[in-house]
């Protein structure tokens, strides 16, 4: 592998609805805090308006308020549901964003995956995509400065234009959410996009994985473009710990309920099995990685087997176990798997591993080196004592 893989979480957020709200965004920003901290270089926040989990409406109010208590980590919409906002509005948000960060904002769209969103703002589900596909069309030349006049069945801009330009040039990164359907692939192709894969890990979501990437080079080539793998992400959800006995066990705080919520109310393809297999079938297909150090590397193994290389990954934020066992293992997957990912110690390992088998050699020149310089201060004092002698006589 040539790219050095980068680490972020993707937080929807996942929240049991018997905890206080307020006090579950507080730990959501704690934990942005922590990861920046520790490191990380990416954090994507999702944008959710039913379903009482989810509980984050607006990525960009939240990235405000986590700019202002980060000072490196990039912070990404994960993504803005482009069919529910106007494109104007959307692109002054993420602009308005760019400069208040100073570049460190991420651009992430999608259609909408939550379907309860769309029902509640009426709209249809079969349109969903292709207004995605429109709306950022006309961001990108707003984006771009230019006046734009169009005319839609569900918006309408007359010689509108951004006030600001972006702070980051062309424009912040854009990377486009992908999970089953190719749609998210042949966006990114087109334009050249990175990608969100968020369903990486899942069944139906793994096999698409490779196929949506293919959709999207095959696209990228069709437009003149070539994708670059150092902006595809894939998303998967992780829990670490020294042992894998003391894993399992801090699971056991919220797994189930976090699983009921993923595997049922938002089951698209590839999560609705989760509920009928159990947590040792899950980590045995690579759905979810849980144990030690050792088991994440394997995951990140298995996905680099399996898709080539690729640019980031994103461990999928949730409340299998309780705040403070959570950093714990973002701060074990920094201290161990990063530095294994990307042979960060080889240097070091190759210079230890050279300490020690020239030991001898080293040790015996130390010694003698050592005892020579003992040798010349006898003498010198010895030669001292006798002129010492000499002055008394």
């Amino acid at each position: 592998m040539t790219i050095k893989l980068r680490n972020g979480v993707f937080l929807a957020p996942f929240h049991p609805v018997d905890e206080d709200p307020t006090q579950c965004l507080r730990r959501d920003l704690e934990l942005i805090e922590h990861l920046d901290r520790l490191g990380y270089e990416e954090a994507w926040i999702g944008e959710h308006h039913s379903a009482g989990y989810e509980i984050i409406p607006s990525p960009e109010v939240f990235i405000a308020a986590a700019a202002e208590r980060t000072k490196r980590i990039k912070l990404g919409t994960g993504v803005v549901s482009l069919p529910y906002h106007h494109p104007l509005m959307a692109a002054n948000r993420i602009i308005q964003l760019d400069h208040q960060t100073m570049g460190r904002v991420m651009f992430g769209v999608g259609p909408g995956l939550l379907p309860s969103d769309a029902f509640a703002m009426g709209i249809e589900p079969s349109t969903q995509r292709d207004r995605m596909v429109e709306s950022i069309e006309v961001i990108l030349r707003l984006f771009a400065g230019e006046r734009v006049t169009h005319k839609s069945d569900w918006f309408t801009l007359v010689d509108a234009a951004c006030q600001l330009r972006p702070y980051t040039w062309p424009h912040p990164e854009i990377a486009v959410a992908s999970s089953v359907t190719p749609s998210g692939g042949k966006l990114a192709g087109r334009h050249g996009f990175g990608m969100l894969c968020v369903a990486a890990t899942q069944t139906g979501g793994y096999d698409a994985l490779g196929i949506n990437w293919k959709v999207a080079n095959e696209t990228a080539a069709a437009h003149g473009r070539i994708m670059d793998p150092e902006r595809l992400r894939l998303v998967g959800p992780v829990h670490i710990a020294e042992t894998r006995e003391q894993a399992f066990e801090n699971i056991k705080f919220g797994f189930d309920k976090w699983r009921d919520y993923f595997a049922g109310i938002t089951a698209i393809a590839g999560r609705e099995g989760m509920n009928t297999q159990s947590i040792d079938d899950l980590i045995r297909d690579g759905v979810i990685a849980v144990g030690t150090p050792d088991d994440a590397v394997a995951q990140i193994r298995r996905l680099q087997d399996k898709q080539g290389e690729f640019g980031c990954f994103l461990q999928l934020a949730h409340n299998w176990a309780n705040f403070e066992n959570t950093k714990k293992s973002y701060d074990l997957w920094q201290r161990h798997v990063t530095p294994v990912i990307n042979r960060a110690n080889e240097a070091r390992e190759t210079a230890f591993n050279w300490a020690r088998d020239h030991k001898e050699r080293f040790i015996g020149a130390a010694v003698s080196a050592a005892m020579q310089t003992i040798q010349k201060h006898q003498e010198e004092e010895g030669r001292k004592a006798g002129i010492s002698a000499k002055a008394a006589e």
